[in-house]
């Protein structure tokens, strides 16, 4: 008796197939476990330690009396705890390194003065939901003739090093970028004439000169912001259910108008435009 060749061909398809949704189901599960690690070793320990960026000022600053880590994204970090139902850890990073903390393991999140683009949404996770929005802003001498953003063209430009404003200003405007350790770095490098303007963050250059009698002699006279983007908490890559109980207590400080009188308790001025809008958006939601 001769096996038609469609029988004899039959076990091997099913085989086949069976391996191979068998390979299907071993990569989901190992995507799913990757993804609840950092979430189960935060609820397994009751703590979950957050990378933040104190520069000074009231986003961030360390309290002489306590040398307690105080103001903007202390308290978000302190929250953001609060809020997963566990206790919080903040470790103290820089603008240089604050990526390598949270891709070592040394962080859990970051809350740092970290900006959403394509280029860090390649390399990391984030919650979606942004709890700020911030875009660069030069600070320049009184009487050095810049007045706008053009007038940087050819001109030494001091930055952070892995500041997202250093592509913008070389591609767009033509300036010399010369990137720091720190903004403190960057900044004294103005002050030493070093460079003609210093770029960071808006919530860095306005509290500073606004109240720092240091900063006298230097004004931010160019009008609008460069790359003015959505700040997040970051996440390291694929760890899907870290980055879905983040946003859901960042939506909740939207909801409750938390984020609206945080920014007023720690004395930020001028107002960010977008936290009204994101409180109706999620009130309206609820």
């Amino acid at each position: 008796m001769h096996t038609s060749p469609t029988l004899r061909r039959q076990p091997r398809a099913t085989l086949s197939a069976s391996l191979t949704f068998i390979a299907a189901a071993l990569a989901l599960a190992c995507t799913q476990a990757r993804a609840d690690a950092t979430l189960d070793k935060i609820k397994q320990r009751g703590k979950v330690t957050i990378g933040v960026l104190v520069n000074g000022g009231p986003f961030g600053s360390i309290d002489p009396s306590t040398q307690q880590l105080v103001g903007w994204n202390p308290e978000l970090a302190r929250a953001l705890a609060k809020g997963l139902g566990v206790e919080a850890e903040l470790v103290q990073v820089q603008t240089a390194t604050r990526v390598q903390f949270l891709q070592a393991g040394k962080v859990d999140l970051l809350i740092a003065s970290m900006e959403l683009n394509p280029d860090r949404a390649e390399t990391l996770g984030y919650a979606p939901t942004p709890f700020y929005r911030v875009g660069g802003i030069a600070a320049v001498r009184k009487g050095s003739g810049i007045a706008r953003w053009e007038d940087l063209r050819g001109k030494p430009v001091c930055v952070s090093q892995g500041s997202s404003f250093a592509k913008p200003l070389a591609s767009e405007y033509g300036a010399q970028v010369h990137g720091y350790k720190s903004s403190s770095d960057s900044l004294l490098a103005l002050k030493g004439g070093n460079c003609v303007a210093a770029v960071h963050d808006s919530t860095l250059i306005y509290p500073l000169l606004r109240s720092n009698p240091e900063w006298a002699q230097y004004s931010a006279p160019i009008a609008g912001e460069v790359l003015p983007a959505p700040s997040v908490v970051w996440t390291r890559k694929g760890e899907a259910d870290t980055i879905a109980a983040v946003d859901k207590v960042v939506q909740d400080w939207h909801r409750t108008g938390w984020l609206i009188a945080a920014e007023k308790r720690v004395g930020i001025e001028p107002a960010n435009p977008l936290l009204p809008e994101l409180q109706a958006k999620f009130k309206s939601a609820s």
